[in-house]
């Protein structure tokens, strides 16, 4: 498992995760939450190339979410 990143805002239905390097996973890649429950998949990547957003589409409401830290499974 590898950390993807925090939960920074909620933006049209969409989880905005703020990744900690400029590694970061596939579009498509499902990711898990600490207790390796799927929270979604992420759909885009955009942003500085150091240290990139990503949005992920969540299965949940997004506001659950805020905070959380993602992991991509």
């Amino acid at each position: 498992m590898r950390r993807v990143g925090e939960v920074v805002r909620v933006a049209q239905g969409l989880a905005i995760v703020r990744a900690p390097d400029g590694e970061h996973p596939d579009i498509g890649t499902p990711v898990v939450d600490r207790s390796l429950s799927n929270v979604g998949r992420v759909v885009d990547v955009f942003g500085p190339v150091e240290r990139p957003y990503l949005a992920v589409s969540p299965t949940d409401p997004p506001t659950t979410l805020l905070g959380t830290v993602l992991y991509a499974r």
